[in-house]
């Protein structure tokens, strides 16, 4: 069963570029023009991931994206908008959003990052299935992590960098996809920004006792080796 996305935008020359783009990508794609009916939407049928514009007719997106979460919708919520400021940026996250980004924006770009909030977000049920024995459990919604009872307070990088990891669980993932990943496919500043992201996850997860832990493999990249418990 293919994955769906719901587009909410109310400008037509931007919505259908968007739908037909990822139709041709295998999406079930809809569209709706409204926050109401976006909010309608996600409270009657299943949506993998919400592309959410803030400039609609009847409410703030950051509205409806609060109330998207306030409701119970568990999918990816990334914002697409012509608010590019930084203050911006922060306020949709905190809303509950998972991704960003300013228009214009192009359509390659659009669909590396649904795809990377798909492989984020279909990794929350397997892990929130492990939260009661003690081991590392995610809630990708919310954005927090937890060991057994007590969260792990994270950035949003290392939140990331770990949900990534997580996904890929006893597999290496390269340095270069952790970096297109987490931070953008045209980072042109130095890797070493994730190899201090990683020291700090490290320690976190250390001193609340996750038995999870980030293995470097040198050359290649970073493995999240597991308990015997959740296999």
């Amino acid at each position: 069963m293919p994955q769906r996305v719901l587009v909410v935008e109310d400008e037509e020359d931007i919505a259908f570029p968007l739908v037909r783009t990822l139709e041709r990508e295998g999406y079930d794609v809809d569209w709706v023009d409204s926050g109401q009916k976006a909010l309608d939407d996600v409270s009657s049928r299943h949506a993998d991931v919400v592309i959410l514009d803030l400039g609609l007719p009847d409410m703030d997106g950051l509205e409806v994206c609060r109330k998207a979460r306030d409701t119970g919708y568990e999918g990816a919520i990334m914002i697409v908008t012509a608010r590019a400021g930084e203050l911006d940026r922060v306020v949709g996250l905190d809303y509950g959003a998972d991704d960003y980004m300013a228009k214009p924006f192009g359509l390659a770009e659009l669909q590396a990052r649904v795809r990377a909030l798909l492989r984020r977000t279909n990794n929350q049920s397997s892990s929130a299935d492990s939260g009661n024995d003690g081991g590392l459990r995610i809630d990708v919604a919310a954005r927090r992590v937890f060991s057994g009872d007590d969260e792990v307070p994270l950035t949003g990088k290392e939140f990331e960098v770990l949900n990534v990891l997580v996904a890929n669980k006893d597999k290496v993932v390269s340095r270069t996809r952790l970096m297109a990943d987490v931070w953008d496919e045209n980072w042109y500043g130095s890797t070493k920004t994730l190899d201090v992201t990683i020291g700090r996850l490290r320690q976190k997860l250390e001193s609340v006792g996750v038995q999870e832990k980030v293995v470097a493999v040198r050359g290649v990249g970073f493995r999240l080796e597991g308990s015997p418990s959740d296999g």
